[in-house]
């Protein structure tokens, strides 16, 4: 079998070896890895819990995880049936074009790039500012943060130009490492509860109650997102079919579960009438607050390291995933042709890379440039950059789910399998419509997600960023679907579409001027 030929259970690009991502590069577990790191467990533990207890007053954060836990694995029900039948690494916008069309392919594109973007950009910020911290506080330098910033936006460059399987074992040691250290403090605060003893109030459905339910929502539900990215490594992936699938239910229990617990843990260290009023005085430092009263001073000082490297590991995990969109897009047609191309020696998305290097590069140039604040004030890395990034990128993956479970519905319902996939389009369209009154309230409670003041302009321009890149995308399949219909068809088609050219060309040929196939 040639090199253009595809094997059972691999995918090739049919343009040419400088267009195809290296096959059989990860397995289940590696796959595993690199999903989850993007999730960040260490950030949400440390960052996303004291915000959810202390400025939206939800006691009950456990029983939260749990119930999107649910409405996420609902979600793959059929998002991982899909996957059986499109492998892309364009993965949202692949799957909304093969089932709501190329148009609304072109506009679920461009939505993931700004969305996936947003997100690993903001983790710059918040990168930043915690080396910055550190440097201070233990070495007695003030550098800005932007130093550090910038300086993570060169170490993830060079890292995402290797092969994807050399960034798995990066992410898989840093995410490990990190998970332990949780674990222990887990360990650590149900062995030695707070006042009120090893208390499993935080699971009573009446803890979620309130005003600040809807944004409790938002928020943990961010902490799940990297599971979704594991149909973007399919190309890569070995038996694609089947590791994709088992990688997203692995990735949303394991998520579920842990998240679960630490959080639990938090409100049995505290007490469960105590953690709202710890997490507003402690803020973000109120894992490391009860860490040091039981683990002791060193084992908080490795935590803060390991909360850096966490981030570090997220940074890299967004990047692989936003240069794998840019070469799907390029291989399609929506971005120009010299992104769908690979590096000869790796197989990674350089060109799509680069381009996501230079977008950070600029973007964190630009907070630099606005920030007055002298050095070690979190405002412009962490208030601004960190969670007005995070909060558009979270909105825009939020409707990127709630579109795909339509898409799944559909695909399957032109093809006449309902009756077969009924309770999978069933779980897709009560998870659709979960996703969307999640995505309601993000957008309603948009000025408390970014701290800003109600009324505020912010509270309509940053999800304006997100609807501004739908309606921009939209507006360019409907161009493309006139101009170029060759491109129009080719959306959300990959590897499928080169293979069908392919076919055609030798079939306008004389057979003696064939390539063989094998």
């Amino acid at each position: 079998m040639t090199a253009e030929s595809p094997s059972p259970e691999g995918i090739r690009t049919y343009k040419g070896e400088e267009r195809a991502l290296r096959a059989d590069r990860l397995g289940t577990t590696g796959l595993l890895l690199s999903v989850l790191a993007a999730s960040a467990p260490l950030m949400v533990v440390a960052g996303v819990m004291p915000t959810t207890f202390g400025v939206m007053g939800i006691t009950g954060q456990p029983l939260l995880f749990v119930i999107l836990g649910v409405v996420l694995a609902l979600f793959s029900l059929g998002y991982a049936e899909m996957s059986r039948h499109v492998h892309n690494a364009g993965a949202f916008y692949a799957y909304i074009s093969r089932g709501l069309g190329g148009t609304a392919g072109a506009g679920a594109s461009l939505v993931a790039l700004v969305a996936y973007s947003a997100m690993q950009v903001g983790i710059y910020g918040i990168f930043g500012f915690e080396v910055s911290v550190i440097c201070s506080t233990y070495l007695g330098l003030d550098i800005a943060w932007w130093v550090f910033a910038l300086a993570s936006v060169a170490a993830v460059a060079v890292l995402a130009w290797l092969k994807i399987d050399l960034n798995a074992r990066v992410l898989g040691v840093l995410l490990l490492i990190e998970c332990v250290l949780v674990v222990i403090f887990d360990v650590a605060a149900i062995a030695e509860p707070g006042p009120e003893g090893l208390s499993l109030h935080a699971f009573n459905p009446e803890t979620l109650t309130g005003a600040g339910l809807g944004t409790a929502l938002c928020f943990c539900i961010a902490a799940f997102v990297g599971f979704e990215q594991a149909p973007v490594y399919a190309e890569e992936t070995r038996r694609p079919h089947i590791v994709v699938a088992r990688v997203m239910f692995l990735a949303i229990g394991f998520a579920a579960l842990f998240f679960m617990i630490s959080s639990w843990a938090l409100t049995v260290a505290s007490g469960p009438s105590g953690i709202v009023g710890d997490a507003r005085e402690q803020s973000a430092g109120l894992l490391f607050h009860l860490t040091e009263s039981r683990l002791g001073g060193t084992f908080t000082d490795v935590l803060h390291i390991l909360f850096v490297t966490g981030m570090f590991a997220a940074m890299l995990s967004f990047h692989n995933v936003v240069a794998r969109y840019a070469f799907a897009m390029g291989r399609e047609g929506l971005l120009p042709s010299a992104f769908g191309r690979t590096n000869p020696g790796s197989g990674a998305p350089g060109t799509g890379s680069l381009l996501q290097t230079g977008i950070s590069v600029l973007l964190v140039a630009a907070f630099a440039l606005t920030d007055g604040e002298p050095a070690g004030d979190p405002t412009a890395p962490v208030l601004r950059m960190f969670t007005w990034m995070g909060n558009v990128g979270a909105l825009g993956i939020i409707l990127l789910m709630a579109a795909a479970s339509l898409a799944v519905i559909v695909f399957f319902a032109r093809r006449g399998a309902v009756r077969a996939q009924l309770w999978r389009l069933a779980a897709s369209g009560v998870a659709g419509l979960a996703l969307l009154t999640i995505a309601g309230y993000t957008v309603k409670d948009f000025s408390v997600l970014v701290g800003a003041e109600s009324g505020s302009a912010l509270s309509w321009v940053l999800p304006g960023v997100i609807g501004l890149a739908a309606v921009a995308g939209v507006a360019y399949g409907l161009i493309l679907k006139r101009t170029r219909p060759e491109v129009h068809a080719r959306i959300g088609q990959g590897n499928e579409a080169f293979r069908l050219e392919k076919a055609a060309g030798a079939g306008d040929r004389p057979a003696a001027d064939r390539t063989p196939t094998g």
